[in-house]
């Protein structure tokens, strides 16, 4: 490989985004990413197939690490809080920075298409903890919905985290969440709180 290339697609990835967030996804060229990123136009293309890909490059690498975690985790007793703790101890800043990844999403929540893909996204993670829950004995129907439902609550903390100060948790922000849950379903108890705090350091 060329000493030039070293380092191409994550120049990609941070030149797509910078430009995504200056002129707009629609007004944004492969050749201008290729070329904020000095690399060849034919460079991008042995990364990416086309721009929207940029976006989403690492969806099926997390997914994979994701639904691993989800079979080898110690105890599914209870599945709702398995998966929200399974993302909330992911090391999301392994993926870009705070700030790549708040221009990102800024970037998707203006494109109709783009929301499509990322919802697409969700909906496979989502079977494939269901099929992890599964694996690990839980009633189907039931892991089903704990899947559905911890990719929204788990999403919906991220989403606070990328807009709070750089010293919040994401995990704390999760709990916060799991909290406001349990206020809105019937029968619902923050007792939970000490066991998904004590597992996730287990994570």
């Amino acid at each position: 490989m060329p000493r030039w290339e070293h380092g191409s697609e994550d120049r990609l990835k941070t030149a797509a985004i910078e430009l995504f967030a200056e002129q707009g996804f629609e007004k944004t060229s492969v050749i201008e990413i290729a070329q904020r990123a000095r690399v060849a136009t034919r460079t991008f293309f042995r990364y990416f197939p086309d721009k929207r890909e940029v976006l989403f490059a690492d969806a099926e690498a997390l997914r994979a690490v994701l639904v691993e975690r989800i079979l080898q985790a110690p105890d599914v007793a209870e599945p709702l809080q398995l998966v929200v703790r399974v993302l909330a101890g992911f090391d999301w800043e392994s993926l870009g920075s705070r700030e790549s990844q708040r221009r990102r999403h800024a970037v998707i929540d203006a494109n109709p298409d783009l929301l499509e893909r990322d919802l697409i996204k969700h909906h496979r993670a989502a079977a494939g903890f269901t099929e992890a829950l599964r694996r690990r004995g839980v009633d189907a129907d039931v892991a089903r919905l704990a899947a559905a439902v911890g990719i929204e609550v788990f999403f919906a903390a991220y989403r606070e985290w990328l807009e709070a100060a750089e010293t919040a948790e994401l995990s704390r922000i999760s709990e916060r969440m799991m909290s406001r849950l349990a206020t809105i379903t019937p029968g619902g108890s923050p007792k939970w709180r000490w066991k998904f705090g004590q597992a996730l350091k287990a994570v």
